[in-house]
């Protein structure tokens, strides 16, 4: 789970700028999990994840590789926490 739990502190760091943001903490709850499918789908967008075309071919298929790993594994603990697995559209 360390790709899952590097992009929730990730969340959780930015989240931090907003005075009314929840932090997110494990053991994630359905609305948590479908949030986070949520953020995924914006994050692997062509936009974001080319950042407007700023950064080369080979970092955004770093970018993508790794969201594909947290996706796996947020897949993963639903599974094995008895929660619905969320579909994240963009993801291939």
């Amino acid at each position: 789970m360390k790709n899952l739990t590097h992009y929730i502190d990730n969340r959780n760091s930015w989240n931090s700028f907003f005075p009314n943001s929840k932090t997110i903490s494990f053991p994630l709850d359905q609305k948590t999990v479908d949030d986070l499918a949520r953020s995924l789908d914006g994050d692997l967008s062509p936009e974001n994840l080319h950042c407007d075309g700023e950064i080369s071919q080979a970092e955004a298929q770093r970018k993508y590789n790794y969201y594909g790993r947290v996706i796996k594994e947020l897949e993963n603990y639903c599974l094995n926490n008895w929660l619905n697995t969320p579909v994240v559209e963009e993801f291939y």
